[in-house]
């Protein structure tokens, strides 16, 4: 059950309607999505989840790929299934295939080692309040990944707690297409 209101562009705060017209530009769906109608209830929440968006965009490294896979290994720990669905869909239009999809949301590798050093990172930062094991830490230095990707790594998780964690607060209801469900549910 919702518990925030939602908005449209035309009825939302004045604040928020500029943040909501660039959020479609941003949306897997090409539409405003009901956790950004929601968030734009408070400007200041629209504000915040906008900035991290903008800034991974404009400042991130990491090959868009990537950022999904961690976005995606990120959301597994808190199981909302509303991020789940909309960071699939993200997923699979950077180039993930449906069974590294699944692969990622069982918690298994994605067959790049690399790759799934990195994300080895941030799914225990997920599952752990932001606590990093030294060995983990490691595994993903000793793959390649420097300072800076690794701090990249986690604006990535922290824009998937952001998400997660407003879209449990709001009860934000399920506006995922279809197709990305049945992804995200193992079908």
């Amino acid at each position: 059950m919702a518990r925030i209101p939602t908005h449209t562009i035309q009825d939302a705060p004045a604040a928020a309607r500029p943040l909501l017209a660039e959020m479609i530009q941003f949306s897997p769906t090409g539409q405003l999505l009901n956790m950004h109608a929601q968030m734009a209830h408070a400007p200041a929440v629209l504000e915040a989840y906008v900035s991290i968006r903008r800034a991974t965009a404009q400042h991130g490294t990491l090959e868009q790929q990537v950022r999904t896979a961690l976005m995606l290994a990120a959301a597994v720990a808190d199981g909302n299934q509303y991020a789940l669905g909309i960071i699939s869909r993200l997923a699979s239009r950077s180039g993930w295939q449906d069974d590294q999809l699944l692969a990622l949301r069982a918690g298994a590798g994605t067959g790049d080692a690399k790759t799934d050093a990195l994300i080895g990172v941030v799914r225990e930062a997920a599952a752990n309040s932001g606590r990093v094991s030294d060995a983990a830490w490691g595994n993903a230095v000793a793959h390649g990944w420097g300072d800076e990707q690794l701090a990249e790594a986690f604006a990535y998780l922290g824009l998937t707690v952001f998400t997660s964690y407003f879209l449990n607060y709001a009860g934000t209801p399920l506006d995922v297409p279809a197709e990305s469900a049945a992804t995200v549910e193992g079908g």
